[in-house]
């Protein structure tokens, strides 16, 4: 038996959602994905489906539609589907997106919005990367115009995760163009009949095939004055700051489950992988690359529970979170290449899930931040 990782957190009651979670992802995302896949989205019917069964948004208050959990119930659903390289639900940003309104948002805004979001009958995406600005989010130049009792938006993004399917979008932009960082503030946009509003093409990435990331084009978008996240302008950077190691941590746990998941995939090959007259897993080099394998997921698994832990008990700052996005996502990219290598020819083709865990593994380094500025983040902190 492969050896396994056991995690500090969990009790009886997560271990029955766990349960939960794995026969919603058997039964209702796995048949799908070859096809979700295909046609780069998962469709509108999944995410009714997991918000019917309380997987969306479960640490969000029971007070506005959520679970009333914490972040170990969002951990769950992320590991469970990490570990199968399923990427096509992007759970972690409608999330992301939930906790933005309940951390920033008006109480108006939060009934609103949070409890349609946990139902899943609106899928939430932010707009914040735009074709000049990524990681430099003060340099944004979408535009949100006062005129009266309403906001005029205007501007473009790309690379915006849930992007085609997204019925709510938090769009950052600039209220006060004079001004950096006080001069942004976040609009809340309902897609739906919008005018003005376009979702550009479904971008056609190396990985990530089942999930819509996309481009949006806002000509002359007019919300109502009430739609500014919060009610107050030029809080928008520090509204994304905030949220920054929910985000950041949310990567450090999906990079140690793919590691697991391609651990115990290669495993089960070597075992089963014949050469010379023997199973590989018999070869010492076969049995070296495993043995290192499995010590370095199992500290990670030991270190991304210990941010869990720190996240769910108010603990973790943006320096600690950013560590554990910088080292694990390394990590998973490391593992999983070394994985690879031990499946031969069959892991460069897609019918193996070591091929598309490869491919879906090299963003992590880059989106939520990339590392480069991660390490900027924690060296000011030295």
């Amino acid at each position: 038996m492969a050896i396994q990782f056991h995690r500090s957190w969990m009790n009886e009651e997560l271990s029955m959602y766990r349960e939960t979670v794995i026969r919603f992802i058997e039964n209702e995302m796995l048949p799908g994905d070859e096809a979700a896949r295909k046609r780069g989205h998962v469709g509108h019917a999944l995410w009714r489906k997991a918000g019917e069964l309380g997987l969306l948004c479960s640490d969000i208050p029971e007070e506005y539609g959520g679970g009333g959990g914490d972040f170990r119930h969002e951990s769950v659903f992320y590991e469970e589907m990490a570990r199968r390289s399923l990427t096509g639900m992007s759970a972690s940003v409608h999330s992301i997106v939930a906790h933005y309104l309940l951390n920033h948002g008006t109480e108006e805004q939060k009934r609103r919005y949070l409890p349609r979001m946990a139902r899943g009958g609106i899928v939430g995406a932010i707009a914040m990367t735009e074709p000049g600005a990524g990681s430099d989010l003060q340099g944004v130049r979408t535009r949100a115009e006062r005129r009266g009792n309403q906001y005029v938006i205007n501007g473009s993004k790309t690379f915006i995760t849930n992007g085609y399917l997204a019925g709510l979008v938090l769009v950052v932009a600039k209220t006060d163009p004079a001004e950096r960082a006080k001069g942004t503030s976040i609009l809340i946009v309902e897609t739906e009949g919008r005018s003005g509003y376009q979702v550009g093409r479904v971008l056609d990435k190396i990985g990530l095939k089942a999930q819509d990331t996309s481009e949006m084009f806002f000509d002359n978008v007019t919300v109502d004055a009430d739609c500014l996240l919060g009610g107050e302008e030029g809080k928008g950077f520090y509204q994304l700051m905030g949220d920054l190691p929910y985000e950041r941590t949310i990567i450090g746990v999906t990079a140690v489950a793919a590691m697991e998941g391609a651990y115990e995939a290669t495993v089960q090959y070597t075992r089963e992988r014949e050469a010379f007259g023997q199973p590989i897993a018999q070869f010492q080099n076969t049995k070296f690359k495993l043995a290192e394998i499995a010590a370095q997921v199992t500290a990670a698994r030991a270190y991304v529970d210990r941010c869990i832990e720190d996240l769910v008990a108010g603990r973790l700052d943006t320096v600690g979170a950013s560590m554990v996005k910088m080292w694990a996502s390394d990590l998973q990219n490391k593992v999983v290449n070394e994985c690879l290598q031990l499946f031969g020819g069959y892991g460069y083709t897609n019918e193996y899930l070591i091929g598309r865990m490869y491919v879906d593994a090299r963003i992590q380094s880059i989106y939520g931040g990339t590392n480069e500025i991660m390490k900027e983040v924690i060296s000011r902190a030295l």
